[in-house]
């Protein structure tokens, strides 16, 4: 099978982030920070590592701001539902996963919050005008999704980030699509809080994800309960990070995304480059089928997330006839319906291909031939123009 959807996970793994998570259930074993014993401080050791190369990488004031989660998605929780209070107004992209839309409509539904979602221009990407000109005296939070994860299209972050710290309003950073393979970090972006996964561009395993918080960001906790330390105390710690780690930490998970995060922060930068020439070239071999239909503005910076739709046939389908030839993709909505409805592919969602590091140019190329086999239409000399 050539693996094409590591938008929804990287796969496979570096061959050394198994062997972490293996060896802290057969040589490990105990729970970290809930005993003296060797077994738990050997825990503790690894977890405080992670903590330390990932504060160096995405330039956290402290290792204790890297907050570690179960996800991107309760990473964006905690960062949002910690942030606001009734009568709040918050401006996002148009490109949020549900992941942010479902907690910030939920709240709006709730009478807490306003919510304003940003119109990008005719390329997909956010103006410092149009965010400037949605700031009231009541906004408290802007959050931007770095690169959509049905287009591609990677925002300015910095340039609105700039413009946002004249009006003092927090950004959070949903970094799904880029941590490990773009330049993210709080200051790379101007970011205040940034919210990724592990199990995707930094190589690590499912179930566990990142909060860094930048200084002076101490949103309420989601979760409160047992934390090893202040146990004389009824209430949650203040002190970082055990303000937000409650339960026993998935020691396994974040041995496994220590290594895989040091393998892809180390190589970053010829993983982008070696992605990016991987995903023009897709995107090239698709917009040269007949009928089919890419998304992503040809001016908009991307990453190698390709969208596509046959021009009258089913997304659905034609990802069921590319996985029986052994090219697995995703077809739908992809958690982003927001997009999808600027789009105006709602109703029919889109196919969509990402590439990882371990993919060649001989996995993107026979897919094309593949979609064009399928599509049944030949080849067209130029695209269309405009969104794709």
């Amino acid at each position: 099978m050539v693996y094409l959807d590591n938008a929804a996970t990287s796969y496979p793994k570096p061959p050394m982030v198994a062997r972490a998570m293996a060896g802290t259930l057969s040589k490990l074993g105990g729970n970290p920070g809930r005993s003296g014993h060797k077994l738990s401080l050997c825990g503790g050791r690894v977890i405080q590592r992670c903590r330390e190369v990932l504060a160096e990488a995405f330039d956290a004031p402290t290792a204790e701001n890297v907050i570690f989660t179960s996800g991107c998605t309760e990473a964006l929780n905690l960062a949002i539902r910690g942030m606001l209070c009734r009568g709040d107004e918050v401006l996002c992209s148009h490109a949020e996963h549900n992941a942010v839309m479902r907690v910030l409509k939920g709240l709006e539904g709730q009478g807490m919050i306003t919510v304003k979602t940003l119109t990008p221009d005719g390329r997909g990407l956010l103006t410092t005008e149009g965010l400037c000109a949605a700031i009231t005296p009541k906004t408290a939070l802007c959050v931007i999704n770095h690169a959509s994860n049905v287009t591609g299209v990677i925002q300015p972050v910095r340039q609105l980030s700039d413009a946002l710290r004249s009006f003092g309003v927090p950004l959070l950073v949903d970094a799904a699509q880029t941590a490990g393979i773009l330049p993210v970090s709080l200051s790379t972006l101007g970011a205040d809080m940034i919210a990724m996964p592990g199990h995707k561009g930094l190589l690590g395993p499912h179930g566990v994800g990142v909060l860094v918080l930048g200084r002076g960001m101490l949103p309420r906790p989601l979760i409160v309960g047992g934390t090893g330390s202040q146990s004389e105390s009824m209430l949650q710690p203040s002190q970082l990070p055990d303000r937000y780690e409650s339960g026993t930490s998935n020691l396994p998970g974040i041995a496994g995304l220590l290594v895989g995060a040091r393998f892809a922060l180390s190589h970053r930068q010829a993983i982008e480059e070696y992605e990016a020439e991987l995903s023009t070239r897709l995107r090239t071999g698709l917009q040269s089928v007949r009928g089919i239909r890419v998304f992503g503005h040809a001016e908009a910076p991307k990453v190698g997330v390709i969208s596509f739709i046959p021009g009258d046939g089913d997304p659905g389908m034609l990802c069921d006839a590319l996985s029986e030839r052994g090219y697995a993709l995703r077809a739908g909505l992809h958690c982003a319906p927001s997009v999808h409805q600027w789009l105006g592919t709602l109703q029919s969602g889109a196919c969509r291909a990402s590439v990882g590091i371990y993919n060649t140019e001989e996995d993107v190329d026979g897919l094309a031939r593949e979609v064009e086999r399928l599509a049944g239409r030949g080849r067209q000399t130029a695209p269309a123009e405009g969104v794709y």
